[in-house]
């Protein structure tokens, strides 16, 4: 890799810190050797409410849960969404009783990061890409106001993060126009990025590294209360997340982070002359 190019990768990746900046403090990423300092976020005007949304409970606090785990860790509110149990997951144990068990574990790992779980329970595999859902997910985005939503990237083999995608999308939207009238009011979320999720990688690109070194332990406390979490439904998870946070952090110089996608409008920059 050229100096240029480093240079220029280090400087995105400082811009999109700055889009994700969550808490009190600044999030400060030392010099690396030979290599221009990062830009980095201030510590005004700082989203303090994340809200993940998920096809699975799995999805929400493997691949999301660490963003909502810094936010409360710093203050703020975290909520996580899942559309479906993931009841199908099992192939030893009847949905009915692994849904149940997921949900379970939900609430209990939402509660070691502070956070609230949420659930819809549309059928594991057969999330609907319907009005009815796109309705259901804008009034809880107008019920807790999130400034920042993560969610699924839509370069998924998976049929239920695909609809998830979709849901959100159409949500959001909903959720931002006063003249929709629903329960309550509209609310514009500040911010949209996908997860890095193992089962979303055709053309997720990332642009924003966060810096989850003080949240690491307790989301993989958190994540740990899954059955599924050490590979008992066939991938491991605990060593794939895990060591994704390390080579993450190695990127952007963070001990251990995770990295996110922004959609392209919110790419966008706008220089005004001077």
């Amino acid at each position: 890799m050229t100096g240029s190019t480093r240079r220029n990768f280090l400087k995105e990746a400082g811009a999109g810190m700055a889009a994700l900046s969550i808490g009190a403090g600044p999030l400060q990423a030392s010099v690396m050797p030979g290599r221009p300092s990062n830009e980095t976020s201030s510590s005004q005007d700082r989203p303090s409410n994340i809200m993940a949304i998920a096809a699975h409970p799995g999805d929400a606090f493997f691949a999301m849960g660490a963003p909502v785990a810094l936010a409360t860790h710093q203050g703020g509110k975290g909520s996580l969404l899942s559309l479906s149990l993931g009841e199908k997951g099992s192939a030893t144990i009847l949905p009915a009783q692994y849904g149940e068990a997921q949900r379970e574990a939900a609430q209990k790992a939402a509660a070691l990061i502070g956070a609230e779980a949420l659930f819809f329970q549309y059928p594991d595999g057969e999330v609907p890409v319907s009005d009815e859902a796109k309705f259901a997910v804008c009034d809880l985005i107008r019920q807790y106001k999130p400034d920042i939503i993560v969610t699924h990237w839509r370069g998924s083999w998976h049929k239920d993060h695909q609809a998830c995608y979709d849901i959100v999308q159409d949500a959001v939207f909903y959720a931002a126009l006063p003249g929709l009238v629903r329960k309550l009011p509209a609310h514009s979320v500040g911010k949209l990025f996908f997860d890095d999720n193992w089962e979303d990688a055709a053309g997720f690109v990332p642009d924003t590294y966060l810096d989850i070194t003080p949240v690491f332990e307790r989301w993989m406390d958190a994540c740990a209360v899954f059955p599924m979490w050490r590979g008992e439904t066939g991938f491991r998870y605990n060593d794939y997340y895990g060591s994704l946070a390390v080579a993450r952090g190695c990127v952007c110089n963070f001990r251990k982070a995770v990295a996110l996608m922004s959609p392209p409008e919110q790419r966008v920059r706008h220089v005004r002359a001077l």
